[in-house]
């Protein structure tokens, strides 16, 4: 007996889609940590670039997706701090657009990760006339991503980053404690063992 095949119901295939999203940012996570500490530094600029145009194949079949907005809006950013020059100028500005459109659609997603990859971005890029840095901008998204991740170790690292540039370092130091601190993200190892290396460093200028 043949049965005629019957369409997914919305549920279904709201699973269908949550199961692909999250399966496609797994796979931009682990890429991501292995290309920035694990890959040399002078192949890491076209590492990131092949990585960017794997989310947009991504976010061609999930456009809404906040999270692989997201994740797209980090692997630009990180390709622009791999490659410097002119070129990461019109990087950053897509990575803000990335970040920007996760917001619109999700403000909370990824617990506040496009607030805090959004303010660091202000933070680390150059101010007007050359590209869009704003260290009020920076401490506002900063702070909003804390507020969503209070305990998280990118978000308290990043915040730490930004008070010990803005010469703040008691407070600084509290953060990164925090940091220090953060329990570990399960199947995030690679990424974790390089953000705990990023954090000594920082804490070494501290």
């Amino acid at each position: 007996m043949v049965l005629a095949a019957q369409p997914l119901t919305a549920s279904a295939s709201t699973a269908v889609s949550a199961a692909t999203v999250a399966a496609g940012l797994h796979e931009l996570q682990s890429r991501w940590a292995n290309i920035q500490y694990q890959t040399p530094e002078a192949r890491r600029a076209d590492a990131f670039e092949q990585l960017y145009q794997r989310a947009q194949a991504l976010l061609e079949a999930q456009p809404k997706s906040a999270e692989l907005h997201t994740w797209a809006g980090i692997i630009r950013g990180s390709q622009a701090g791999a490659e410097g020059g002119l070129s990461a100028l019109s990087q950053v500005k897509e990575a803000r657009a990335e970040f920007e459109q996760a917001l619109s659609i999700d403000p909370t997603t990824l617990s506040g990760s496009a607030y805090t990859s959004l303010g660091t971005l202000y933070h680390q890029v150059p101010g007007w006339p050359i590209s869009f840095g704003d260290d009020d901008k920076a401490r506002q998204l900063l702070r909003k991503g804390l507020s969503l991740n209070p305990d998280g170790i990118d978000s308290n690292y990043f915040w730490a980053d930004f008070l010990h540039d803005q010469g703040d370092d008691a407070k600084a130091r509290q953060a990164i404690e925090k940091a220090m601190a953060a329990a570990p993200r399960p199947g995030r190892e690679t990424a974790d063992a390089g953000r705990r290396q990023d954090i000594q460093a920082l804490l070494n200028e501290i």
